[in-house]
């Protein structure tokens, strides 16, 4: 077998780099968020929220390019925390918007520091780092 032309070698997957990227990345804010109590998932929760309060579930989920099934279970344990109130839409009951509570938006100040020390980790220069960020949002775009 010719190894040069395996298209299933792993160092030939264009996946495989990114998928392991994101889990290191996650994994230099997993110290920070244990400290607070909360995950990456719901930290990005939080940035969409502290961006646009009161958004619909739906839209939530588009923002985060996570699905229902994943946010839901998030939101619930985020409420039960008291960080955030879901409520049902007056104009349409099958929608559930999403807004903080106040402690919700207090928590803003526990984790405005943490881009800061994760992005000191990752030693980029500054043109690369730009670079990187516009590739793989024309990725997402495309996928």
């Amino acid at each position: 077998m010719d190894n040069k032309n395996d298209k299933l070698l792993l160092e030939r997957q264009m996946c495989f780099p990114l998928y392991a990227c994101a889990r290191k990345v996650v994994n230099l804010y997993t110290p920070y968020f244990k400290k607070l109590g909360i995950t990456y998932t719901q930290y990005i929760v939080f940035l969409v929220l502290w961006e646009q309060d009161g958004i619909s579930v739906g839209e939530l989920c588009k923002r985060l390019y996570l699905d229902n099934g994943t946010v839901t279970p998030l939101l619930k344990k985020m409420e039960k925390s008291g960080y955030v109130r879901r409520e049902r839409s007056r104009e349409d009951e099958r929608i559930v918007i999403v807004y903080l509570t106040d402690k919700g938006r207090a928590f803003r100040d526990q984790v405005k520091d943490i881009p800061d020390q994760v992005g000191s980790c990752i030693n980029l220069e500054g043109g690369e780092a730009v670079q990187l960020y516009k590739l793989l949002y024309q990725l997402l775009e495309i996928l």
